[in-house]
């Protein structure tokens, strides 16, 4: 845990709704980040993980399961309701540059 050493940040983080920050979508990050011009917007370039998907010839639960992927983070994905995080689209560029290659790496290891 780290430790706050300002009285100023003690208060905020006290005050802080962290449940409505938690029920943030993606949509309404974008729409405070582009309200504010102090805010750095997101600078990682949109993957398209149906796409990626599809070109495998897999089903939601196929790609999920070959890829180690939860079905519902698949989902969420898809639908735009979340975009893969940093990790996430290194592996999703992966996949759509050598998919069965991947398949094979992620089977031995």
């Amino acid at each position: 845990m780290v430790k706050i050493s300002s009285k100023a940040a003690r208060r905020a983080l006290a005050a802080t709704d962290w449940r409505k920050l938690d029920a943030m979508t993606d949509e309404d990050i974008a729409r405070q980040i582009a309200a504010n011009p102090d805010a750095a917007p997101d600078m990682a370039p949109a993957v398209d993980v149906r796409a990626i998907r599809r070109a495998t010839g897999m089903t939601q639960a196929e790609f999920a399961a070959a890829y180690e992927f939860s079905v519902r983070t698949v989902q969420e994905w898809e639908r735009g309701a979340k975009r893969p995080s940093g990790p996430a689209r290194t592996l999703l560029r992966a996949i759509k540059g050598d998919p069965e290659g991947l398949r094979r790496a992620l089977a031995a290891a």
